[in-house]
């Protein structure tokens, strides 16, 4: 036991454990936050004892900075004009998974066990949320990227915003239901429901701040710094304050996103090179903390709860899938990618096991909570793997040549009726979608220079208009599919289908021709691609023959690092 060791030789010990076991769980085909938590629970007290709970508290701030750390990261994935296009499925799946999950936990504890209904609506309220770190460590593990994973962790910070307003919600019931006061359970939400509101407000000033101090600034290493104070700050402040630190990390994310969405070098992306690191700590000690004691205690509860939870979420998502018109892919693994469940979960449950009210339950709930985190931190990551690989978007992290076109900049609704209002139209998507140091009127005159020269109507129902200007490094653009067809000036003289605008930065000549050969190769002369591509029905479908469909595989092929 290493109890009276020095907190740096401590920590090494901890860092060494998740390093090796999630390099063992990799080499075992599972993902490396399993390893992490398994290599916690081997050294701390409920195997080898190497180091008790109790000898980690001295890591308990670093542990709150890694946390508030991943919500920045979860939260920045909340861009709204981004996820304008998936804000349907989005809103569906929150509303379905708040309230479908939750009552397939309650149900199965109040009709198979003899749980009070206090203890059994707790946990269900508990049961909506979804382990941020996990997911995104699992997506960063796997290189996963597109749209199954925007949706994925826009859902797990959205699911998480309701399960802490809904578990205060549950919380302020049970709380006027047990307490002898005679206080009503409205008068008695007015300090929950506060602390949510200035936890928001404060990640919203903070964001706020350090997107006005970062206008001016360019190097690295002042955006590093300035980062760094401002979640060291935001983390700081809600503990001190009692408030919420993922509520607080999360809204500071999404307030950076929104904000200021092209600066990529501030708030969690400074901690890059040192991401596997943080991640293999944080998971580490959270096995630490797990007990198998735990499962004997929790027993039957935590199984059906656990099974509840599991069964809520995967027939929540297949039905909001559904209902917003979603590819299978969604349909069927979106629900079982959200399993995860650590951090958030424990953090609530201290909320009630340290409260004096529930001292009755608070046994009892400890044990549950616990169990059910073990269950959901050993299987889930498993389970999120799975879906992210069947899905289509693992190992998708790599650049390729027609990565700048996703789902959030394709419309299948391309109006025309002519060619002047269908760029147009695209323009304003792509100015929409991205911060560019343009306007629409200046890109659009610029795209239309080059009209005036040449028609990029190519034929076969396609055409490609296009500028190179000066508007950063990467290739832009946009996607109009209309099923009826425009009448433009096509050298065959067929109705154009397919509109793709492309801007491209003036230093970038090669890639810009890639882009032209791959699009005119593949679209311009396959009839099977044209057959599908033309009578699209949603911008989803049309992300996933462009970049999962076999089809495309020669044309839209990976860079080599140095062509990026």
């Amino acid at each position: 036991m290493l109890d009276d060791a020095n907190s740096l030789l401590m920590l090494a010990v901890i860092l060494v454990s998740g390093t090796v076991f999630g390099l063992l769980s990799k080499m075992l085909h599972l993902p490396s936050v399993t390893g992490q938590i398994v290599g916690g629970v081997l050294i701390g007290p409920s195997i080898f004892n190497i180091l008790t709970a109790g000898s980690v508290e001295a890591f308990e701030p670093l542990v709150d900075f890694a946390l508030g750390l991943m919500a920045v990261a979860v939260g920045s994935h909340l861009n709204f004009k981004r996820l304008l296009v998936a804000r349907r499925r989005l809103m569906i799946l929150l509303l379905l998974e708040a309230s479908l999950t939750p009552l397939f936990v309650f149900g199965g504890l109040y009709l198979f066990t003899d749980t009070s209904w206090t203890t059994a609506l707790l946990l269900s309220a508990i049961a909506i949320s979804t382990a941020p770190a996990t997911v995104l460590a699992i997506v960063k593990e796997t290189a996963s990227k597109g749209a199954f994973v925007t949706t994925l962790i826009a859902a797990v910070a959205l699911n998480n915003l309701a399960c802490i307003i809904l578990f205060e919600l549950a919380r302020a019931i049970v709380r006027a239901s047990i307490s002898q006061s005679g206080e009503s359970a409205s008068a008695s939400l007015v300090a929950p429901m506060t602390g949510i509101g200035l936890s928001l407000l404060l990640g919203f000033a903070i964001g706020v701040l350090l997107v006005v101090s970062t206008v001016r600034v360019v190097r690295t290493d002042r955006l590093s710094v300035l980062s760094l104070i401002a979640i060291l700050l935001t983390t700081g402040l809600t503990e001190y304050l009692g408030l919420s630190v993922l509520l607080a990390c999360l809204c500071m994310g999404v307030t950076l996103a929104n904000l200021s969405p092209d600066k990529e070098e501030i708030g969690h992306r400074v901690f890059d090179s040192f991401e596997y690191a943080i991640f293999a700590v944080f998971f580490t000690i959270a096995g630490m903390e797990l007990h198998f004691s735990s499962l004997a205690l929790g027993g039957l509860l935590a199984v059906i709860a656990f099974t509840g939870r599991l069964a809520g979420k995967v027939f929540a998502a297949n039905l909001a899938m559904r209902l917003a018109n979603s590819t299978d892919r969604f349909r069927r693994w979106i629900g079982l990618s959200l399993i995860p469940q650590a951090g958030l979960a424990v953090g609530l449950m201290l909320l009630v096991t340290e409260d004096p009210v529930f001292k009755e339950m608070s046994e009892v709930f400890l044990a549950v909570v616990l169990a059910m985190v073990l269950l959901n931190e050993t299987i889930g990551p498993i389970f999120t793997r799975m879906g992210l690989k069947y899905s289509g978007d693992f190992g998708r992290d790599r650049a390729r040549v027609l990565d700048f076109l996703s789902e959030h900049n394709i419309t299948t609704n391309l109006a025309g009726p002519d060619k002047q209002s269908a760029i147009r139209q695209l323009v304003d998507l792509t100015v929409k979608i991205h911060k560019l140091s343009i306007d629409a009127d200046t890109l659009y005159e610029a795209v239309m220079r080059g009209e005036a020269v040449s028609s990029t109507c190519v034929g076969e129902g396609l055409a490609l208009p296009h500028a190179r200007v000066d508007i950063g490094d990467k290739i832009i653009g946009a996607m109009g599919i209309c099923r009826e067809g425009l009448s433009l000036d096509a050298p065959d003289h067929r109705p154009v289908h397919c509109m793709v605008l492309i801007i491209t930065p003036a230093s970038m000549p090669e890639r810009h021709l890639e882009v032209l050969q791959a699009l005119a190769a593949s679209i311009g002369r396959d009839r099977a691609i044209q057959q599908q591509l033309y009578h699209i029905d949603s911008p989803a479908h049309a992300d996933e023959l462009l970049h999962l469909d076999q089809q495309f595989e020669d044309w839209n092929y990976y860079l080599e690092p140095e062509d990026v």
